[in-house]
């Protein structure tokens, strides 16, 4: 997904994250053009915690961004995410989620002072 200002945001389907690996999180957030986000924790096997709102989800977005509905965004800034093998680098302010690769140059939105752009 690319928006206005940010480094690309992969979606993953939910089917290709191992069974059990993730939980429903807290929180919630909305997205003027998506719609409601929620949120969902990495856990152990054990059911341990490993990272708290590890990736979002859109489980009903809006008309029109209704491929993503159920589909996981990972933060970068909270697991190891890698594309094509590269590990990528988080969006400064881990707000928005971008996943910076050697492939993509800035300025990004996330940083202090960038909120207005």
């Amino acid at each position: 997904m690319l928006e206005t200002s940010h480094p690309p945001t992969y979606y993953v389907a939910a089917d290709a994250v191992l069974a059990g690996a993730l939980r429903p999180g807290s929180g919630r957030s909305w997205c003027e053009w998506k719609g409601q986000a929620s949120y969902v924790d990495l856990v152990a096997a054990d059911g341990r915690v490993l990272k708290p709102q590890a990736a979002w989800t859109y489980p009903r977005p809006t008309p029109g961004f209704e491929a993503l509905a159920g589909a996981l965004a990972f933060y970068p800034s909270g697991v190891c995410c890698l594309l094509d093998h590269e590990e990528v680098q988080a969006q400064e302010g881990d707000f928005y989620g971008g996943w910076i690769s050697s492939e993509v140059t800035g300025p990004f939105k996330g940083a202090p002072g960038t909120l207005g752009w």
